[in-house]
């Protein structure tokens, strides 16, 4: 029987909830989007783990030039393709945001996509 948690042996790209982070990732600018996009595909884990890091480590350092805190969120999507502890705060930050902040993920002129009934 179907079920809507995500599995180890399931593609990340197949889990519920891909749609909203698909989302909130295009908005951001071309290339960083494009990098992002990249990085989460499962071939690139090789790169995902330290580019994550790195940015977390850039995010916490936010206020030397050149570093955002834009960086700390970012690195923790990217690890929470392979540490499911930050899957689920990813599950859930994404559940916070669509219900208080939705435009932050489908733009301010778009509205949430509606569930289809089967």
């Amino acid at each position: 029987m179907g079920h809507d948690r995500p599995s180890r042996d399931r593609p990340s790209h197949d889990r519920p909830g891909r749609d909203r982070l698909s989302h909130l990732l295009n908005r951001l600018p071309a290339r960083i989007r494009d990098a992002t996009h990249w990085l989460l595909a499962p071939k690139a884990r090789w790169a995902r783990i330290p580019v994550g890091l790195l940015l977390i480590l850039g995010g916490i350092f936010s206020f030397l030039p050149l570093l955002g805190i834009w960086m700390l969120p970012l690195g923790l999507i990217l690890l929470a393709e392979d540490i499911s502890f930050l899957r689920r705060l990813r599950e859930k930050a994404l559940d916070w945001i669509e219900a208080r902040h939705p435009h932050w993920i489908y733009g301010r002129h778009a509205t949430k996509p509606q569930a289809t009934e089967s």
